[in-house]
């Protein structure tokens, strides 16, 4: 058996260990170990993923304006869903022979400035044109990763199977939801945090099954209570009228006090479900899942996020379905055997270092195929000549290697290089994971983009919006709000924002106010309250005499529980966190 081994990044030069059973997979797909350590490789990965940067331009074919995630001066041909999907163009006019005299990295780079991309990555989508990274759902606005049949989702990401859904992340299986974080199965419900099945509640923090709850943590299978006290029907009607919800002022202090119930909590060491085997963050039916945030219904996988039905996977975000996937980022489905590679969308196989490809087989170094196969920097061979060009590449790769900065050296089994990405960093997601200064970006041989200034000339300043949904007619849709913020965040700030229809039909509907931060603001502030992906090895916090109720814990009362495990939550967080043993106890 291969012993762990201890390895120093290549990018940050922290030590890194990669384990046996790491050894085995890259043995059974046949790639040599890694040079940079997980979080390097995520990021260099999320380099290649842009959401939220999206800019107004023209179809490269047709004309059309509209919405695109790439910028006007981009070298490449940069079409509309319309254009990309049709037969109006193929990939393979754009194949060329390798040349050994060149690093193959420099070679896929200017394979890259001629293949068109599609403007927003969207597959089967309907009526969602400002929405970026979305897939089989319908009418989505200025949302990403939404997925699974969703309908009506507005400024939310990472939404499953749910509908009516505004400014939320991580959320399943709901309806009628507004501010959810991380929540499965609610049902017209606002501000919640952890919390599943729940109905016609606001500001709960990790609450299951409940209905009617207002200002609560830590409730199982409760109704009608407010900040933990239990009411009659009666009473909770009677107090729920004292609340004026739709107002802004009022609103904001619950906030307010919704941050200390929030404080106050109990947390359980990690949001994990009938995972066994598992460690990461939000899992659920995991078997087997390592260091994994945001996944369900995976079987041995590895350093994944925010994927689902995987299988053997390894270095993944952003896939669904598929098998034997390492070193991916964004849209798998139905995949096999796919490495090294950025948006392999539907039914691709054996592939290695491709691009934004649909049902092809045997690829090497290629852009926008479809239904193709035995291709390599979109130059289609006979099978023998594929499988013996390829191996002839994979050892240039590793005797002429791709020379990037700061001393970082791209073989053959390492990603992409963020040099050669088509986004700069801060446009990419990147920066979600590691934010960076401009000087810091630049100091690491990454680009930088410089924001757009924003020329909307706001109508109504954000003293002027009305503090009562109550109080608001249809005229409010003409008015450009001004964001609270100003630009004076890191949060690419726009400044200025308008009202849609359907938004305002929604607040009015759940009595909710009238926002005054821009959607970009409202979706930093949103995810800045979850954990990172990141672990921490951790003591429980119980300290056998601080209890919520009289359940037997498994340690001496009086002492410390002495229990360790993983969390995502960092020693400087202010949450009580406890291991489930503790948890369990407490939270009946």
């Amino acid at each position: 058996m291969t012993e762990p081994q201890t390895k120093t990044c290549q990018n940050c030069k922290a030590q890194f260990v990669i384990e046996p059973d790491d050894f085995d997979f890259y043995k059974k797909i046949d790639v040599p170990p890694p040079t940079f350590c997980p979080e390097c490789r995520k990021v260099r990965r999320l380099a290649w993923r842009n959401e939220r940067a999206l800019y107004k331009r023209s179809c490269s074919l047709c004309g059309k304006v509209g919405i695109a995630m790439y910028a006007a001066d981009v070298p490449f041909p940069v079409y509309c869903k319309e254009c990309w999907y049709s037969d109006a163009w193929d990939a393979e006019t754009y194949g060329r022979p390798y040349d050994f005299s060149k690093p193959f990295f420099v070679q896929f780079d200017e394979l890259s400035h001629v293949v068109p991309r599609l403007a927003l990555w969207q597959r089967n989508v309907v009526n969602s044109d400002y929405s970026n990274m979305i897939g089989e759902c319908k009418n989505v606005y200025l949302s990403s990763s939404v997925v699974l049949g969703s309908e009506n989702v507005f400024y939310s990401k990472s939404i499953d199977a749910s509908f009516n859904i505004f400014d939320s992340f991580l959320l399943a299986g709901s309806d009628g939801c507004y501010e959810n974080i991380d929540g499965e199965k609610n049902y017209n419900s606002h501000y919640l945090i952890i919390s599943r099945s729940c109905i016609d509640s606001r500001f709960l923090v990790d609450c299951v099954n409940c209905k009617n709850c207002v200002l609560s943590s830590n409730l199982r299978n409760k109704e009608y209570c407010i900040r933990n006290t239990q009411y009659s029907k009666e009473g909770y009607d009677a107090e729920l009228a004292k609340m004026n919800f739709g107002s802004r002022t009022a609103n904001a202090a619950f906030l307010r006090e919704f941050r200390d119930i929030r404080t106050a909590a109990l947390y359980r060491y990690a949001n994990v479900l009938k995972s066994p085997d598992s460690t990461g963050n939000n899992l659920s039916n995991v078997r087997n899942g390592k260091y994994c945030f945001d996944i369900y219904n995976t079987e041995n996988t590895k350093y994944c996020y925010r994927a689902f039905s995987l299988k053997d996977c390894m270095d993944v975000d952003f896939a669904v379905t598929s098998e034997l996937i390492y070193e991916y980022t964004t849209g798998a489905l139905n995949d096999y055997n796919v490495k090294f590679s950025y948006s392999a969308m539907d039914a691709v196989r054996n592939a290695e270092y491709t691009e934004s490809c649909n049902a092809s087989t045997n690829l090497f170094g290629c852009i926008g195929t479809r239904n193709k196969e035995n291709m390599i920097l979109n130059k289609t061979y006979t099978k023998a000549e594929f499988a013996a060009l390829r191996e002839r590449i994979i050892a240039h790769m590793n005797e002429m290697p791709f020379q990037g900065a700061n001393g970082r050296v791209y073989r053959y089994g390492e990603y992409f290089p963020m040099e050669i990405a088509p986004f700069a960093y801060n446009e990419s997601m990147a920066q979600d994971i590691i934010p960076l200064s401009k000087a810091e970006v630049l100091k690491r041989g990454y680009r930088w983009r410089e924001p757009e200034v924003k020329t909307h000339t706001v109508t109504m300043p954000t003293e002027a919006i009305p503090d009562d949904i109550a109080s608001t007619d249809d005229t409010i849709l003409n008015e450009v709000f001004g964001c609270v913020d100003n630009g004076a965040c890191n949060h690419q700030c726009h400044r200025a924002f308008r009202l849609t229809p359907d938004e305002l039909q929604f607040y009015r509907k759940h009595s909710i106010p009238l926002p005054e931060k821009c959607p970009n603001c409202r979706y930093y502030e949103r995810t800045a309250q979850v954990p990172p992906q990141k672990l921490w090895t951790r003591q429980c916090m119980c300290d056998g005499v601080t209890r919520k109720n009289t359940a037997e814990h498994q340690h001496h009362v009086s002492e410390r529980c002495p229990n360790t495990f993983e969390t995502p939550f960092a020693p400087e967080r202010k949450e009580t966190v406890y291991c489930e043993s503790c948890y369990q106890a407490e939270i009946v």
